[in-house]
This record gives C-alpha cells, sequence and structure tokens, in this order.
C-alpha cells in the first residue's frame, strides 16, 4: 500500500532518516515503534508532505507521492491526525468536521453519519468550540476530521497521549473496527505497548532512523521490546 524506499530526511545539518525502507500492506494496522527521538514523527510528516525528503521515494499503491504537496496526498486518501491533535480551538466542533471535506473524492457537502456513530460526543457537541472540549473530546475530534476526508490509509500519531484511560479504550475500538471490518489500512506510532498489540497486526521497530525490525504483531517478543523499546 505505502512504500518508503531509501528515505533521507534532515533537519538542517541534523541527519534523521537513514536509508530508510519500509512497507505499509494494505489493510493491516502497522504500528510503528521505538524510542524517543528516533524519528518516528518525522517519518509520518515524510509521509503527510509536512516535511521534504532529501532523497529516496514514498509511494502509494504504486503512485509516487513524495514530490506531491500534503493537500494532494489527503485528496489521495491519507487521512492524518498529527501529535497534539491541532484543531482549530476557535471554531465549533462542526467547523473543524467540515474542514475535511474539501479533500473528499466524492465533492460530498455533509458530514457522515459514521463519525457521529463512531463518535456520539461529537454530534453532542456540535455547536460547541473545539477549544472548549476536553482533551479525549479534542482527540476523538482530530480523528473524525481525519475520517471525514473517506481515506484509504489513516495515520495516526501517538493518539493516546495525555488522554484519559475510557476515552483510549473507546479510540482502541474504533481503529479496530475501521481497520478489521471496513478494511481502512492504519499507519499508528503508539508507545504504549498494550495498546499496540491491541490493535496492530504488524509492527516496524524504529533505531536512529533506520527501520531495524519488521514482522507480524504476534512476533514482538521479549528480545525486541528490551533491545529496541524499554527504557
Amino acid at each position: 500500500m505505502i512504500n518508503v524506499n531509501g528515505v533521507n530526511q534532515r533537519y538542517g545539518s541534523t541527519h534523521i532518516l537513514w536509508d530508510l525502507d519500509i512497507d505499509i500492506p494494505e489493510g493491516r494496522c502497522t504500528c510503528i515503534m521505538g524510542r524517543n527521538g528516533v524519528g518516528k514523527t518525522t517519518l509520518l510528516k515524510c509521509l503527510m508532505g509536512l516535511l521534504p525528503i532529501s532523497s529516496g521515494e514514498i509511494t502509494l499503491a504504486g503512485e509516487a507521492l513524495h514530490k506531491k504537496p500534503a493537500d494532494t496526498r489527503a485528496r489521495l486518501g491519507i487521512g492524518y491526525v498529527p501529535q497534539g491533535r491541532d484543531i482549530f480551538p476557535m471554531l465549533s466542533v462542526e467547523e473543524n468536521l467540515r474542514i475535511g471535506l474539501g479533500a473528499r473524492a466524492d465533492k460530498a457537502k455533509t458530514i457522515p453519519d459514521k463519525i457521529f456513530e463512531l463518535f456520539p460526543v461529537l454530534h453532542d457537541m456540535l455547536h460547541r468550540r473545539g477549544g472548549d472540549l476536553s482533551g479525549g473530546q479534542q482527540q476523538q475530534l482530530a480523528i473524525g476530521r481525519a475520517l471525514v476526508i473517506d481515506p484509504r490509509v489513516l495515520i495516526l500519531d501517538e493518539p493516546n497521549e495525555g488522554i484519559q484511560p475510557n476515552i483510549v479504550t473507546q479510540i482502541g475500538d474504533v481503529i479496530q473496527k475501521l481497520n478489521q471490518e471496513d478494511g481502512l489500512t492504519v499507519v499508528l506510532v503508539e508507545q504504549k505497548l498494550g495498546f499496540a498489540r491491541r490493535v496492530g497486526q504488524e509492527f516496524r521497530l524504529m533505531e536512529k532512523g533506520r527501520v531495524v525490525a519488521s514482522d507480524q504483531m504476534a512476533n514482538l517478543n521479549d528480545q525486541l521490546i528490551r533491545q529496541h523499546l524499554a527504557v
């Protein structure tokens, strides 16, 4: 589905991603894992077009992405939920959701009912400002906004950071439903091992800007955890 081949990325003189190769299979939930500072968020921003790559290529279903701007990638069906959510605090919940409609291929003008089926609280708070929602509600809004575009791929960067446990459980349920029932391809950066094992089917472990292990989630063993995840 998504293939990253030989990608290098730099912040000024700092080399972040080093000849990175990674594959994201279609219809699976793939967890990108690793300690802080190994390049996970940088990778997602490169996938989304928010950071340029120095060399290499990124493709979606065989179509080159790495020279396309972020808005074009959204129109090609990549939904993105960034770390920190980045909702518009002064806009209402409805206005935040409507922002995603412009990237839909079918040019639909109404928010899909499915968003409110997945996150009923968004319907209840439709006219409240995004900044007035709790952290968990804002995260649901950020995911809902990404789903409004009717994505082929959903990319989430640590969606459970700072979120209360009951919302974490709900987000996990939604990811599993979208992936396992609807066949949506999911790319998830996640620090919580239990959550990753619950929703993920594949893992990719990163170390110093490279993928150092890649397999099905069932094969994420204690040795790999100690070597690449333990702090």
